[in-house]
């Protein structure tokens, strides 16, 4: 199970590095314009602090149990990704884009996965 949660861990945070990256480096604009169309709804400052909640999430996800530093942080950063991932939901419920929550679901389910798997039979602090 240790093993499965850190593979999981591992994945999220790629995916969530590479999406908070994206968001933070490239201007609203253009995100729009590659797809994102969510981002016409929020301000450009609104973007980029999801981006970075993305970008500390998938650190929060690897760095404090591999360095033992204050490793309940690792439940709590799948969280904070459920967190985002319900909002993303419900801003694509918004603007009716079904189609994005097939991506995103899973997303949210891993997250939740790891958050159980932390905070329960696998905890860093038991």
């Amino acid at each position: 199970m240790n093993i499965a949660l850190w593979t999981i861990a591992g994945l999220l945070a790629v995916v969530f590095l590479a999406s908070g990256a994206m968001k933070l480096t490239l201007p609203k604009q253009r995100l729009a314009a590659s797809g994102f169309g969510w981002v016409e709804d929020f301000s450009a400052g609104t973007v980029k602090a999801i981006g970075a909640l993305e970008v500390l999430a998938a650190v929060g996800l690897i760095l404090p149990a591999a360095l033992d530093i204050a490793p309940v942080l690792v439940p709590l950063a799948a969280v904070g990704l459920v967190s985002l991932m319900v909002g993303a939901i419900i801003t694509h419920l918004r603007r009716h884009e079904a189609q994005a929550i097939v991506v995103i679901l899973p997303l949210l389910a891993l997250a939740a996965v790891v958050a159980w798997g932390r905070f329960g039979p696998q905890s860093f602090t038991g």
